[in-house]
């Protein structure tokens, strides 16, 4: 079983004790923020709706990232040693990319659901229906593995004929450096990969939110107006967010110029951002979610 090495984090021994901490201390962090949202859906019956059904999946996409980066950056840095099997370096490259392809899928279908309550109000329960709900869930959830799941086997096919990642962590891209066979095949399927799903999903968003800002000036009720800015606002802040993110990493490893430094920042950026954004501003931003965690914190502060 071939062992890799990992570019190094730099950072001095003197300070390996406060950066186990600290990875440590945002892990569970973000493990805390997600669970409250993830039994905050499930526990409260009116948070059974489709825009809540789909966050709770949106939040399940963010575990899978964290969960395939920091047990393996902190237990790193504990053990000072840059070190990682082959197959547990495949693992993380495939929890990383199913968490950010299936991130923008559902960010894309959330922004489908945004459209139809506020441009087909009357119409929203018959088109949002459970069945329907479950078919957008299972088919983001199918293309998120399938897609993936097959960069990843034709990436694994190729042997291997270096033992150096040139990243603070692994990927595909990564991986693929890792081979001295013809990868042009993968080049092609992972941009295909890259187009579609990044085609798609701003495409989409950018229907709906002008499908939606056409529906506001025509309606001209102040009311009206402001329930569809504040519904709006939380998604297009966090797609945006992730969108940027996703843009300067994949010019990073497009371009030789970049700093390898700055790729590494963009990379790392990407896995701990968002997964940290989107249950505060989901939290914070959305009354029904805020409302029922204050509430229930509340009552456990009363009982004490």
């Amino acid at each position: 079983m071939a062992i890799l090495t990992m570019e190094s984090l730099g950072i001095p021994p003197s300070n390996v004790l406060s950066a186990f901490i600290f990875g440590i201390i945002t892990y569970c962090l973000i493990l805390c923020f997600h669970s409250v949202l993830l039994v905050t859906i499930v526990l409260k019956r009116n948070l059974h709706e489709p825009m809540y059904i789909l966050l709770f999946n949106l939040s399940l996409c963010d575990l899978m990232g964290v969960t395939g980066f920091y047990p393996q950056l902190v237990g790193s840095i504990l053990s000072q040693s840059r070190e990682i099997s082959y197959p547990a370096c495949v693992l993380q490259g495939l929890l990383l990319h199913l968490y950010g392809t299936g991130s923008l899928l559902f960010l894309t279908v959330m922004a489908y659901d945004r459209y139809i309550a506020i441009c087909k109000p009357l119409r929203y329960h018959s088109l949002m229906t459970q069945g329907t709900l479950v078919k957008m869930i299972c088919m983001a959830w199918s293309i998120d593995f399938a897609m993936i799941g097959a960069l990843f086997v034709l990436t694994i096919r190729h042997g291997i004929c270096r033992t150096h990642i040139v990243d603070t962590y692994c990927d595909n891209p990564s991986l693929m450096k890792l081979t001295c066979e013809d990868t042009r095949v993968v080049n092609y399927y992972g941009l295909l990969i890259i187009t579609l799903v990044q085609g798609f999903s701003i495409l989409m968003v950018s229907f709906t939110y002008f499908k939606i800002l056409i529906s506001c000036l025509t309606t001209k009720q102040a009311k009206s107006i402001s329930k569809a800015i504040q519904t709006c606002a939380t998604h297009l802040v966090v797609f945006l967010s992730f969108e940027v993110n996703i843009f300067l990493l994949l010019v990073s490893h497009r371009l030789e110029e970049v700093s390898p430094h700055l790729r590494r920042a963009f990379g790392v950026a990407i896995i701990i951002i968002p997964p940290i954004l989107n249950p505060l501003i989901y939290g914070l931003k959305t009354k029904e979610i805020r409302q029922t965690v204050f509430t229930f914190f509340q009552k456990k502060v009363s009982a004490i």
